[in-house]
């Protein structure tokens, strides 16, 4: 398989990437209303979305809370004119860019949300990452993560290995982002989250390979 850059790969989908999400994958037609109903209901509540693509999880969201407050970070503009189509009138900041590089600030969030993103990235850049949210996060706020997870070590492993393998037979650069899915376990996922600094991480509902994680600060 040919590696394409990974805000290339979901430009070139945006036509009928709803229709894909919710239909292909296993348990979608309810892990995005699920994961929203876990998000703070307060009048204002700031949350931090991470991947946050076409919005389906913040339809659902603004469905029960039409007074928050979100942040939604996309490295693929196409997905975020189309979610700003279909939101005109929520108040919604979005920025393009990797959540990697953008600045959380300290203690600005209710909440951080992050739905089938992060299983393209490996337990190191994950740790850095999960330290900002912890920072960018109030004292008693939380992180929900529902995400596509690893069935073995040896899967993962594995995932890791071929992509390793797919990028030196390509001349492909280390540090850039390209379509391949790496998913942790959900232990070591769990793992580097305790690491970084939330001291409350459990698994709230599976659907199949997918799971929903509950991290509080």
């Amino acid at each position: 398989m040919t590696l394409e850059r990974m805000d290339d790969f979901f430009a070139a989908r945006v036509d009928g990437y709803d229709e894909h999400m919710r239909t292909m994958i296993e348990g979608a037609s309810d892990f995005y209303a699920y994961t929203a109903s876990l998000l703070p209901m307060k009048n204002g509540a700031r949350v931090l979305d991470l991947g946050c693509g076409t919005g389906l999880e913040l339809e659902e969201y603004f469905r029960l809370n039409p007074d928050a407050d979100v942040t939604g970070i996309d490295l693929t503009e196409a997905m975020l004119k189309a979610l700003k189509e279909k939101l005109p009138d929520r108040k919604i900041s979005l920025i393009l860019g990797s959540y990697f590089d953008v600045p959380f600030g300290e203690k600005e969030y209710d909440a951080v949300v992050s739905v089938e993103s992060l299983h393209h990235f490996p337990a190191e850049q994950k740790a850095a990452l999960y330290r900002k949210l912890h920072t960018a996060l109030q004292d008693n706020g939380f992180f929900v993560l529902t995400d596509y997870f690893a069935e073995s070590e040896e899967m993962e492993k594995e995932y890791f290995q071929n992509l390793k393998q797919l990028k030196e037979e390509q001349g492909l650069a280390e540090d850039e982002f390209f379509h391949y899915d790496t998913p942790l376990t959900a232990n070591h996922e769990m793992l580097v989250l305790r690491q970084a600094g939330f001291s409350d991480v459990q698994i709230l509902k599976e659907w199949g390979s997918t799971l929903t994680l509950l991290a509080k600060r």
